[in-house]
């Protein structure tokens, strides 16, 4: 083996439930309020700008991030609790959670300081966006394979090119991107590829909704034609930018958003069966909880790596992998055990709205952070099977 792989039984402390109660309350506040439903995951208001600023003004984005530029210098677990709160609630986090999750940090590792005080307080109040450019047609999740080109010109470089499947670029206000800086080479397929910081809504930036069977529009085309990025938007290592990559992935791939984005209909299912389940739902719900408890196990001590200073690409690699192949099993196997819910449950029609969502949702799952078969790639070679 090459790396060692673990995952270190980490039990939450004390002061992640006291934050739990508090992130409960608010989000109580929030549905009375009448902000979002938590019953409701098909919803027009994934995008909730005041949501997001409120969120912000509770101290909880950026929250692990020095208070110089915002953040409040908590740890990693209890960002876990807000983020597994959220998640479990529904609430419409679109806005600020991949700034929150993935692209403060990179900023915070990378990006020159001027841009650091400028854009990570901003983030920390819920007011900017984040997209994350990576993947482009014809490619696939191959991102050895990207095309899109960064030519090096006075002042900065010009981008030509397309990035596809990018999450919330049509609300986003920055981009987190990969471009080609230049050619691979024989000795090493991962050289030539550069991360930039990349303004939205600028001219020579196209963006294109991509239509889901759920008739969302969450996905986008996002198509670069002589758009230029200054040199101060060079983010790390010209031509490297593949280990900064590597790294950044680990915080996208193991939270607990990575499957428990079908639960709901897991909780909805328990609602409809009662307090007096027959043994067959009682024996599927058991085994289903049994199998989510497990993950987030494994999900609460790769954030417990991160505290630590480490880079769990393998472990956050297993999560994302075991846990997007069984959020989008799940509304199969809830589905089947709804045939034998009593028609006169009170909650059946919202359970039932609730499944035709999640299984038109389900396929994009394994593909979105990475495909499965791409993070197989990465489990074995960090395994030394490859």
């Amino acid at each position: 083996m090459t790396a060692a792989l673990r995952f270190d039984p980490i039990r939450l402390p004390e002061k992640c439930e006291q934050l739990r109660k508090e992130v409960r309350a608010f989000l109580a506040e929030e549905i009375a309020a009448g902000t979002f439903d938590p019953h409701s995951p098909n919803r027009e208001d994934n995008d909730a700008p005041e949501f997001s600023r409120r969120v912000g003004a509770k101290g909880w984005l950026g929250m692990t991030w020095p208070k110089k530029y915002g953040g409040q210098e908590r740890s990693f677990l209890e960002r876990y609790v807000v983020t597994e709160e959220m998640r479990v609630a529904n609430a419409p986090t679109r806005r600020f959670f991949v700034a929150d999750r993935q692209s403060g940090p990179v900023l915070l590792k990378y990006a020159p300081e001027h841009i650091k005080m400028d854009i990570l307080p901003r983030i920390c109040r819920g007011e900017v966006c984040f997209a994350i450019g990576m993947s482009e047609p014809n490619s696939g999740s191959d991102l050895f394979a990207a095309k899109t080109r960064a030519t090096k010109t006075d002042g900065g470089y010009l981008i030509n090119g397309t990035k596809i499947w990018t999450s919330s670029a049509h609300i986003a206000d920055y981009m987190i991107a990969i471009f080609r800086t230049s050619p691979p080479t024989k000795e090493n397929r991962r050289h030539g590829l550069t991360q930039f910081l990349v303004k939205m809504k600028q001219p020579g930036i196209q963006v294109n909704p991509i239509g889901q069977i759920t008739g969302q529009f969450e996905f986008n085309e996002v198509v670069f034609t002589d758009y230029f990025v200054p040199d101060d938007h060079v983010l790390g290592e010209i031509d490297g930018a593949w280990k900064q990559a590597t790294s950044e992935l680990a915080y996208e791939r193991s939270g607990p958003e990575r499957f428990l984005e079908t639960y709901y209909v897991l909780t909805e299912l328990v609602r409809a069966v009662g307090k007096n389940p027959d043994t067959r739902s009682a024996e599927g719900i058991g085994r289903l909880v049994a199998q989510v408890h497990t993950m987030r196990r494994m999900s609460v001590s790769v954030a417990g790596m991160l505290q630590a200073g480490k880079e769990p690409v393998v472990e956050a690699s297993i999560v994302k992998d075991i846990g997007t192949v069984w959020e989008q099993q799940l509304p199969h196997r809830v589905r089947d055990l709804a045939a034998f819910v009593e028609e006169t449950a009170t909650n059946r029609e919202t359970l039932e709205k609730q499944l035709d969502f999640a299984i038109k949702t389900a396929p994009k799952l394994t593909i979105q952070g990475g495909t499965t078969e791409v993070l197989r790639g990465i489990i074995a070679r960090g395994l030394g099977l490859r």
